[in-house]
Formats: structure tokens, sequence, C-alpha cells
């Protein structure tokens, strides 16, 4: 259902890692080359597969050696009790073949374009006109790999931005629509159109939100995208583990 390109980055282990334990429901691998802000993340699919990746480290802080836990519940009750805290999980959304198809198919809207350097005025108001919280959360930049505009009477209300993810023919996207502008359609069509920016460069457009995030996930839905699973990482403050 998924493109080769999506299933082959989440679901085929580092040529690095070693398998602790595997059956097809649930994993765990360990890599010493792990990103450190990437030293443990879980992947759970939506068919119901869980992966956890993490470093040697804390597989040792786990005592993961001693007996792997032979299921997902096991596993989450070791990192409790090793005291290892989550960031909080992200929905991941990507378009399958299908809807690869219709979306290479479909022209962009004329409101909509690609931003540049010309436009850095357009995007500072833009910005101001947006809450800090929205900005934190969309994290769109005029500098990203790409970066598209939609336009409501000459004024830039919806932006999306994209780049490259993890060294992989992925990338990563956020949108953000001003308040005042929302629930017209711009923030899907400006999904689609960046969407098709990545495609013809063949990357997999990937849309990640919180799970609660009904709005996001909305939008998610609402631009044809379909959640592959959930990826939850080691939340930030977790010192030298």
């Amino acid at each position: 259902m998924f493109p080769s390109a999506i299933t082959d980055f989440w679901l085929s282990p580092p040529l690095t890692s070693r398998l602790l334990y595997g059956e097809d429901h649930f994993s765990v691998t360990t890599d010493a080359f792990l990103e450190e802000d990437e030293r443990l993340t879980i992947l759970t699919t939506t068919d119901g597969r869980t992966r956890v990746l993490l470093t040697p480290t804390i597989a040792e802080t786990m005592a993961l050696e001693e007996g792997q836990p032979a299921d997902e519940a096991g596993f989450r009750r070791r990192l409790e009790e090793s005291g290892i805290v989550l960031h909080g999980a992200d929905n991941l959304f990507y378009f399958t073949e299908k809807g690869r198809e219709a979306l290479l198919g479909e022209p962009d809207a004329p409101s909509i374009r690609a931003l540049t350097e010309a436009d850095a005025r357009a995007f500072e108001q833009f910005e101001e006109a947006a809450s800090e919280q929205d900005l934190d959360n969309a994290s769109v930049e005029l500098d990203h790999w790409a970066v598209y505009g939609a336009f409501d009477d000459g004024r830039l209300v919806c932006v999306a931005s994209m780049y490259p993810w993890n060294d992989a023919p992925l990338a990563d996207l956020g949108v953000l629509t001003l308040p005042s502008y929302r629930n017209k359609g711009h923030a899907r069509r400006l999904v689609r159109a960046i969407s098709r920016h990545a495609l013809v460069r063949n990357h997999e457009p990937q849309y990640r939100c919180q799970l609660d995030n009904h709005a996001s996930v909305a939008a998610a839905g609402s631009a044809g995208l379909t959640r592959f699973g959930t990826w939850d990482v080691i939340a930030p403050d977790q010192g030298t583990i």
C-alpha cells in the first residue's frame, strides 16, 4: 500500500544494528551509531507491529541482555523501571501508492506558488500575524528545502515547508494557516502542491503531528495522506543515558 521507500526506511534494520529480540509483532534492535536525539525510538505501525531501536548503552541501562521482554508491555515496564522517559508519540502520515497517482495528476491551484527570498517581507508579515505556539508547532521556514505559500487577495495566508529527513528519501513537512483564513481549503491545497514538488524530486512527503492534535490529524486526512503509524523518541532531557 505504501511506497517501498517508506517501508524500507522504517522496517528494514540498519546495517550496523544487532537484533536483541524479534518476532513479527515486536522487535528490539540495538545500534551504536544512532543520533543523540534518536538513541531510543519506538515505531508502531497501523497493522500492529512495534519496532524498538536503541543504543547498546540504553539496552544495558534497561538490562535487556539479561532477558529480553517478549512483548511491548514488558518493554515499557522496563522503560519505567529504568526511569527512561519518552517525548510523546507523533502520528506518521504518507501518501499510499494510489494516493500518489491521484496527487501527481492534479494541477496546483492559481493561488499557490513556490516562495523564494523575494518573498521575505511577505513571510515576515505572515510570521507577525501568527502566534509563537503555532509557529513552533508548524516549523515552517523560508530557507527550507522547499517552501510554498497560498495567497488570499494578495496576502500570504498559509505556508508549507519541508526538508529532507534523516538522510532518507523522505521530506518532512509542516504547514500553518493564519487563524482567520482557516477552514477554507488553503492547507489542503498547499500540502498537496508541496507534496507534488517532493515526489517529482524522488522524495516521499512525510506529515507528522502529535496524537492529540486533532486539527492536524484532520488536515492530513483532508490532504489525502494515510496514517502509517506512530513514532516516539527518548525525551531530550534524559542526560547521558
